[in-house]
């Protein structure tokens, strides 16, 4: 068995392997931008997450297309604040 598995074979798994990780991830962090922004209502969350639901890979590209990348003030302090916490400085910061 193990005979049979040749360097095509492991690169072909290693491609899968990675596509599926990568879709999985993908999933996980639509879904939480999804339920973190404040522009959508609760019926707009829910089809969002009924359309990747349904179609995963397609419904994570059209929502990654089609969402407005508006952030308010307060995500882009708080988004600041946990990178100076974590040691790094914006690029304000050098100029």
């Amino acid at each position: 068995m193990l005979a049979d598995y040749d360097f095509g074979s492991f690169l072909w798994t290693m491609f899968a392997f990675f596509f599926w990780f990568m879709l999985i991830w993908m999933f996980i962090m639509v879904f939480a931008d999804i339920f973190r922004r404040k522009d959508l209502s609760g019926g707009a969350k829910a089809g969002w997450i009924l359309l990747i639901f349904i179609l995963p890979l397609f419904g994570i590209l059209i929502y990654l297309i089609a969402r407005p990348s508006i952030v308010d003030a307060s995500e882009m302090t708080s988004a600041g604040q946990a990178q100076g916490s974590a040691g790094y400085a914006s690029p304000d910061h050098f100029a």
